[in-house]
């Protein structure tokens, strides 16, 4: 199989765009790769980023085809979902960023240990670790 996509981009769109960089800057522990006007950009993985447009700057783009973002300010409208080497760590920094707590760690059904978060947005964040069997 060809893989034909070579970067994955999401792009979250945001409320405020220079309180959601200082956010992400603390939740990631680095600093943006981009960051300008109506665009921050952070390199999570060699073919992954995440971007934060303010609401007003896709607004544009969108027009009048779609409900305007604003609307959705504070409404859960995706989930990032990224495994972590420490869980525990994350989780910490999570909190010492400012980062809504939804549910703490705990072993899910679907073979995870979990912990859930909502950003200044109400976009989700979740670190997860795969469970181990021992035995």
């Amino acid at each position: 199989m060809m893989n034909h996509f070579l970067l994955f981009e999401t792009i979250l769109y945001v409320k405020n765009q220079q309180e959601s960089a200082v956010f992400y800057t603390k939740l990631f522990r680095q600093e943006p790769d981009l960051n300008v006007p109506g665009m921050t950009e952070f390199i999570l993985a060699p073919n992954c980023k995440l971007g934060l447009m303010p609401n007003y700057g896709i607004a544009k783009i969108l027009s009048d085809k779609t409900p305007h973002p604003n609307l959705g300010n504070g409404i859960p409208r995706c989930e990032l979902y990224y495994y972590a080497e420490n869980i525990e760590l994350e989780f910490d920094n999570a909190i010492n960023a400012g980062a809504h707590l939804i549910s703490p760690i705990i072993d899910r059904d679907w073979g995870d240990r979990a912990c859930y978060f909502s950003d200044p947005d109400g976009h989700i964040i979740a670190f997860a670790q795969k469970i181990t069997n021992k035995g």
